[in-house]
């Protein structure tokens, strides 16, 4: 594991103090909720109560410690720390980290623990009126036709140069499929293509298949499919994603066999033989999931096959969290959720006349490609401050990557395959 980032300093003649954190960029990071005595009370007696058990050590400046050994969580802020829990949860657990308020020398670690005991965290009680102390979601991040165009281009517009710090040469930005671990940064792509290759064998594309790709990436999977011999639509709601795949796809010589555009999966039109879809139903939100699944069924032909990879989570988990606005929404992936696999199931059964005929599960393939990035992310810091990304932005994206990956480590979260096939018309 490498080594989370320190709290980044300035020095005012011989004393370090704390980087100022932009407030025009980051408000809620910059200035701490204002909570009362009782608030912050409240707010220590659940976080002793939720980490006093585990295997962690939590370290406060006065010496005093909760857990039973493990990992290090260092508070360096107890009363910023508690004050931001107690008014927005886990939202101010991790504008926490962001601020530099609390840290960890092995921050995957330590995120591992908390994960594997997510459902325990908060007392029984509390989960109970879950609704009255949860934040909800905004209704600005709903995945209409318009509000998805912004979700998706706060994240994949950010910067191709950003990206491709720490991808490898694919660009591709979901799960590899290693032969063994651990792994190198040098088997990435390889890894990336078995992936790619599993879906496309699932969908059986080849010579002459009509595909369409939903969620384009930067244009990896259609690549390889047209090398097959394929003639590719591939969809995307990312401007800069869709114009380095074009230009990838032109240097390639492939642009008689793939077309990039930028269209909504809800307005995509034509028939296809197959479909694949690579960790974009978590960008779609529960609402819009029967007309995710409906659109798969109306562009597939009959006797056609759809090749999707999906991030999961545990239903339980996904039912208590769908309508609650979290950390990972606010900053990361705006209007996103993680579907469980009973959701897709049913969702397809109710709303399709698809059929899941295959379902391939492979979460420490995750957990392995997330620490591949993360430690290139670390590696190349300096390159990311040259991009223009301060140190908050940085520990922001350190977070992300950590707590993805601890999710798979635990198994609190996983990522499948799946092959829906539509019966030919007798």
């Amino acid at each position: 594991m490498t080594t989370a980032h320190p709290r980044p300093t300035t020095r005012t003649g011989t004393a370090a103090v704390p980087a100022p954190v932009d407030a025009g960029r980051w408000p809620d990071v910059a200035a701490v909720p204002k909570a009362s005595w009782p608030v912050r009370t409240v707010a220590a007696t659940v976080v002793r109560h939720a980490l006093g058990g585990l295997p962690l050590r939590v370290r406060f400046p006065d010496g005093t410690t909760l857990g039973l050994g493990g990992p290090l969580i260092e508070v360096r802020d107890p009363d910023a720390f508690h004050a931001r829990i107690g008014t927005t949860g886990l939202i101010g657990f991790g504008e926490s980290y962001m601020a530099g308020e609390w840290d960890a020398p092995d921050l995957v670690g330590a995120l591992t623990v908390l994960a594997a005991h997510a459902a325990e965290l908060v007392p029984a009680p509390l989960q109970r009126l879950r609704r009255l102390w949860a934040l909800r979601q905004p209704a600005a991040q709903r995945n209409t036709a318009t509000g998805a165009r912004d979700n998706i281009s706060r994240h994949y517009d950010l910067s191709n140069d950003l990206f491709a710090l720490f991808l490898d040469d694919t660009l591709t930005y979901s799960s590899a499929v290693f032969r063994g671990f651990p792994a190198e940064h040098a088997l990435l792509p390889a890894a990336q293509h078995r992936k790619i290759d599993r879906l496309l064998d699932l969908a059986e594309v080849g010579e002459g298949t009509r595909l369409l790709e939903i969620g384009t990436g930067w244009g990896e999977l259609a690549l390889r499919a047209a090398a097959r011999g394929a003639h590719v639509t591939s969809l995307t709601l990312s401007r800069e994603q869709r114009d380095l795949a074009r230009q990838r796809v032109r240097e390639a010589g492939l642009a008689d066999r793939v077309a990039i555009e930028l269209c909504d999966y809800r307005e995509a039109e034509g028939t296809y033989d197959a479909i694949v879809s690579v960790e974009m139903i978590e960008a779609v939100g529960a609402e819009f999931w029967p007309v995710y699944f409906r659109t798969l069924d109306e562009r597939l032909a009959p006797g056609g096959r759809v090749a999707l990879q999906a991030i999961t989570m545990p239903h339980d988990r996904m039912l208590a969290s769908r309508d609650t606005h979290t950390w990972i929404q606010k900053y990361i992936f705006p209007g996103g959720l993680l579907p469980s696999v009973e959701a897709v199931d049913q969702t397809v059964q109710e709303h399709t006349g698809l059929a899941v005929t295959r379902r391939d599960a492979f979460g420490a393939h995750y957990a392995e490609t997330l620490r591949l990035w993360r430690e290139r992310f670390t590696e190349r810091a300096e390159d990311v401050e040259d991009l223009g990304f301060d140190h908050v932005f940085r520990r922001l994206w350190t977070f992300y990557l950590a707590y993805s990956e601890a999710g798979f480590r635990s198994g609190y979260l996983d990522v499948q395959q799946y092959l829906l096939t539509k019966e030919p018309t007798r």
